[in-house]
């Protein structure tokens, strides 16, 4: 039969068993913090890459708002070019319009000039009346009639030239009386048209906008070939606009931007269709 051992001995064995389990403990303890430490840098991991998504998405947006910036910039920038394009060139139409203006007014002039010279020398020159004015000298030709004032014998060129030296010049009843007596005396003339046209254009000018419309609806109607025809539409929108028929105007207007695109008349009806707008008329 064996013996226990005593309590020395038990004693004895525990003491000498402890060294062996401080190592254990130790490494569990190291064990436990680096896995601590994994943790907190997965924490942290995470923490940094929903930054970094937070970043890109921001980027992103931002992009995206200088992309839209970049492209409205762009427009403008061609809108703003072809404003002025369009602007230069009607100065330059303007600028032509102008010079050919004044080299026409110039050459009205010395002809005007040269026509009132000539009929004062006439007048110098003529006669004293007889004193029967139906009796012809025995022998003779019969007596003429005396022209009618204001004629002189004059072409329908000249005619029509006297009565727009009188519109260049301002005189607005002159040249309204020129150009109405230019139609009665030359009613098939091919300045006929022209000679409506700038009755509309005196009456314009002269602030008469009723008159004017009433003038440019007798272009539109008596010749409708007439090369005046896209001004008449325009100016006779531009005169209905002034006495608020707007909605008359519009119809003007448009029918020139309509049917004459490419003319210079066509082209400010629709600038003049545009203002309309932007005023809300």
């Amino acid at each position: 039969m064996m013996r226990r051992p005593g309590p020395f001995v038990f004693a004895l064995g525990l003491l000498l068993a402890a060294p062996a389990l401080a190592p254990i403990d130790a490494a569990s303890k190291e064990q436990q913090q680096m896995m601590a430490d994994i943790r907190m840098l997965q924490q942290q991991n995470q923490r940094l890459q929903a930054q970094l998504a937070a970043v890109t998405d921001l980027l992103k947006a931002v992009t995206a708002r200088l992309d839209e910036q970049g492209a409205g910039t762009r427009k403008g920038f061609a809108d703003q070019k072809v404003l002025t394009d369009t602007m230069g060139a009607d100065l330059r139409v303007v600028r032509e319009k102008i010079d050919e203006t004044n080299v026409r007014l110039r050459s009205l002039l010395e002809e005007v000039e040269t026509l009132r010279a000539a009929q004062n020398a006439a007048l110098a020159a003529a006669p004293a009346p007889p004193s029967e004015p139906d009796a012809a000298p025995a022998g003779g030709p019969p007596a003429q009639p005396a022209p009618r004032p204001g004629s002189f014998g004059a072409s329908p060129s000249q005619a029509f030239e006297s009565a727009r030296s009188d519109y260049y010049m301002g005189q607005w009843s002159l040249a309204i009386q020129g150009f109405e007596s230019y139609l009665k005396t030359f009613p098939r003339s091919d300045l006929a048209d022209d000679a409506q046209y700038y009755i509309g254009e005196t009456y314009y000018m002269s602030g008469r906008f009723q008159d004017a419309v009433a003038a440019y609806n007798l272009v539109i109607e008596r010749y409708p070939g007439s090369n005046t025809l896209p001004d008449a539409y325009y100016k006779r929108g531009l005169a209905l606009a002034t006495l608020g028929q707007v909605d008359a105007a519009r119809e003007s207007l448009s029918f020139a931007v309509a049917t004459y695109p490419d003319s210079d008349a066509g082209r400010l009806a629709k600038q003049a269709l545009d203002k309309l707008s932007r005023a809300g008329k």
